[in-house]
């Protein structure tokens, strides 16, 4: 630690991973600042439930000392599963096994947000400092912001997410497009707007698959649902389909001609859907990316091993990365702090590999035509 105990540390990204980073460095006396492109902690609504998982998010949680805020605002059963088919037809039903216990509880990003901002000293946040530019100041950095301000760090983290800034300043490597882009859209007040979905969902999540596309919903605490459409594409689909995603009456009419022998119940969450919908063409990390270890700089989560969504590990991975970068950097058996970040660095680009590697597979086994056998058997179950 007497390697960054008079550091300031800068934080850039008020995501999960970022903030828990930052709520683990301040218990121990450490001088932290989390740089937030958002206006506000209510600027935008936070996106879909999250699983945490016992060795990751909830074990970083657990080291944060927030164990009882998170079990005051989880939601019990919204891990819970129906796997149906194109004809909305139940081929399992996670909600007949009453008497099971989870591993993996859900919470909403916006409540786990909270949670967390609310941990952290007043003032740790600084809002609206959307990053520009990192420049070397002798041994720190200055950050430049798209407002004007600036600031001086002497180690900076970038936890800034799939599109990261700050990681071309780490490292070359690019992310490749994994060849399928999601459609995400929202549905609120869903038991009165999507009334037949909202029953088949029953408060937890649906995994729809055949034709080599997949439909998965989730409901959400404040009574809305979110949902993605998933299918191959090519990368520059999203361009060339001349789609303004932004008129909910051209994606409907997408839907309905992609998606035309899917029982009309999926064309619910088109027709009632919030103002606008986002494409996300689905890109990951070199499996085995590396790069040499910098004296103060790092990155954390989707900055670091962007990957698809199709393992359920992200929001996981981030706070991992925060829980172990945090003990590196506290642990006062490395003489520096470039060797902390190189030991932090070297497991994480180890465990992010294997989990990417997974990730890729399922994006594939869950848009062949066995998908919905691919899904039961890592359920353990057999199609009936």
């Amino acid at each position: 630690m007497n390697t960054i105990k008079n550091k300031k540390i800068a934080i850039v990204g008020g995501g999960p991973g970022g903030l828990t980073l930052a709520r683990l460095l301040q218990m121990n006396g450490l001088n932290v600042t989390v740089y937030e492109r958002d206006a506000s902690r209510h600027a935008r609504a936070q996106g879909a439930t999250l699983d945490l998982h016992e060795e990751s998010g909830l074990n970083a949680l657990q080291h944060a000392g927030l164990m009882d805020a998170f079990r005051a605002n989880y939601r019990p059963g919204a891990d819970r599963l129906r796997v149906v088919n194109k004809n909305a037809e139940i081929v399992f039903d996670d909600h007949e096994n009453s008497d099971r216990e989870t591993s993996r509880p859900e919470i909403d990003r916006g409540p786990l947000q909270q949670i967390l901002l609310d941990s952290l000293a007043p003032g740790t946040v600084i809002w609206d400092s959307h990053f520009v530019s990192l420049s070397p100041q002798d041994n720190s950095w200055k950050l430049d912001f798209k407002n004007g301000i600036f600031a001086f760090a002497d180690i900076v983290i970038a936890a800034d997410g799939a599109n990261s800034k700050l990681r071309p300043y780490v490292t070359p490597l690019k992310a490749f497009y994994c060849g399928y882009t999601a459609v995400e859209g929202a549905v609120y007040h869903s038991e009165v707007a999507s009334p037949k979905i909202h029953e088949l969902l029953r408060g937890g999540k649906i995994f729809a698959m055949e034709d080599e596309k997949s439909l998965i919903v989730s409901s959400k605490g404040d009574g809305s649902l979110m949902f993605y459409t998933c299918g191959q594409h090519e990368e520059s689909w999203v361009r060339d389909s001349r789609i303004d995603f932004s008129d909910k009456a051209q994606v409907r009419a997408w839907f309905q001609q992609e998606y035309a022998d899917w029982d009309e119940v999926w064309r619910e969450l088109f027709e009632n859907a919030a103002s606008s919908y986002t494409p996300r063409p689905l890109y990951c990390m070199p499996l085995d990316q590396t790069w040499e270890a910098a004296p103060n700089l790092t990155l954390l989560g989707d900055a670091a091993h962007l990957m698809p969504p199709f393992a359920g590990e992200g929001v996981n991975m981030a706070m991992l990365d925060a829980l172990e970068l945090s003990q590196c950097l506290l642990d006062e058996n490395y003489p520096s702090t470039q060797s902390a970040i190189a030991a932090y660095e070297k497991q994480m680009l180890a465990r992010s590999s294997d989990v990417a590697e997974q990730s890729l597979s399922a994006t594939i086994a869950f848009h062949t035509p066995d998908a919905i056998s691919f899904m039961l058997g890592v359920m353990g179950q057999s199609e009936p």
